[in-house]
């Protein structure tokens, strides 16, 4: 799976780093860092911290412009 953060729309509240450390981490004090492709053993982990973004800033599967899921 793949995802996406818009980082324009993304406030830096973190939530997404909370739920799934191992995709999302933020880099310095607001700065949010991800890795794009998501590991079959972390996809349950992303698609709660998709729903948790308070800005839906995070894109997922087909929404994120894959053409893989």
């Amino acid at each position: 799976m793949r995802i996406v953060v818009d980082l324009n729309r993304c406030q830096g509240y973190a939530q997404c780093a909370f739920l799934a450390p191992e995709i999302f981490f933020l880099r310095g004090d607001e700065a949010l860092g991800y890795r794009p492709w998501v590991p079959d053993d972390q996809r349950e982990r992303v698609g709660r911290a998709v729903a948790a973004c308070p800005v839906q800033a995070i894109a997922a599967g087909p929404a994120a412009g894959a053409d893989v899921d």
